[in-house]
């Protein structure tokens, strides 16, 4: 067999046996593709040293070590399923490592651009159901993937909660604030009016045709009302996302709450945010305290 037909192999594996989802299964696709195009030699003949000079180029032409590590997975599921189905005798991924990068500290909105961003005051339809977006994504902490799957029945509007399917398929119960939920109901009467919705069209966010939105419909939503709203930052889902875990800690300075609240399966995920917090206190101190103060 060629590559090309290992590889098909195994994209049926992870979509069919696995059931993988498809942009996870065109991510794989993308990420074992870039490794046959830096190495013109047979799945067979694969050495350690083959990996590790591919993950040197890519990291000396400036991929970080993100996208280098989930290469390195996809390689590494790659040849370990070669050695399960087909008998190869090796897998060449094993103990390499991608580099690490520096850390980043997300960006976060402040308070006031926030409120400013999701305050929208248009009754239109599209007014109406990007408002109840926005604010849910502030409210709640969503991450995108989570908004555009949500479904009539994952809202409690008498408990004032949704149940949202996260990571790994898991669920959990986040709080809906008042603002939010009273933009999500004005968006619930609005999303009745669509002409042609199926009643067994149970997805909560819409076109005006009656399809569920895609991300990218969402992410351009996201800077159309950045712009109109008059935020200079480079407006995007995940920074909703952030901007609500850095506010509720510090408010609240619980890291546990905030860790159950975002869905992450390790707490470590989460104390990202404890920096952010640091960040905001040490504003505070070079304001407020007498010896900070420059004369």
């Amino acid at each position: 067999m060629t590559n090309q037909e290992y590889l098909k192999q195994y994209l049926e594996f992870i979509k069919f046996e696995k059931r993988l989802a498809p942009l996870t299964v065109n991510n794989y696709q993308r990420d074992i593709t870039e490794l046959f195009e830096k190495n013109r030699k047979d799945l067979i003949a694969f050495q350690h040293d083959d990996i590790r000079r591919t993950v040197a180029q890519m990291h000396s032409k400036g991929l970080s070590g993100k996208s280098i590590a989930r290469m390195l997975s996809a390689w590494r599921g790659f040849f370990d399923f070669l050695n399960s189905r087909y008998n190869f005798k090796q897998n060449p991924v094993v103990s390499i490592k991608a580099p690490k990068d520096k850390k980043k500290l997300p960006q976060t909105l402040s308070v006031d651009q926030t409120i400013r961003l999701v305050d929208i005051k248009d009754t239109t339809f599209l007014g109406k159901r990007d408002h109840a977006i926005l604010e849910l994504f502030y409210s709640s902490g969503l991450r995108l993937s989570e908004l555009t799957n949500l479904k009539i029945e994952d809202i409690s509007l008498t408990d004032e909660n949704i149940r949202v399917t996260g990571k790994g398929n898991k669920s959990r119960i986040v709080p809906i604030g008042k603002n939010a939920l009273n933009a999500l109901n004005d968006w619930l009467l609005e999303r009745k009016k669509i002409v042609k919705l199926s009643p067994e069209n149970n997805i909560i966010f819409l076109s005006k045709q009656g399809n569920p939105l895609s991300p990218r419909t969402i992410q351009y939503r996201l800077k159309y009302w950045a712009l109109k709203q008059g935020i200079p930052e480079n407006i995007h889902p995940h920074l909703l996302r952030h901007s609500f875990a850095s506010h509720i800690l510090q408010s609240s300075q619980d890291l546990r709450a905030v860790q159950e609240l975002l869905g992450h399966s390790n707490i470590s995920t989460t104390q990202i945010y404890t920096h952010l917090d640091f960040q905001h206190l040490s504003k505070i101190y070079d304001k407020s305290h007498p010896r900070a103060k420059k004369k």
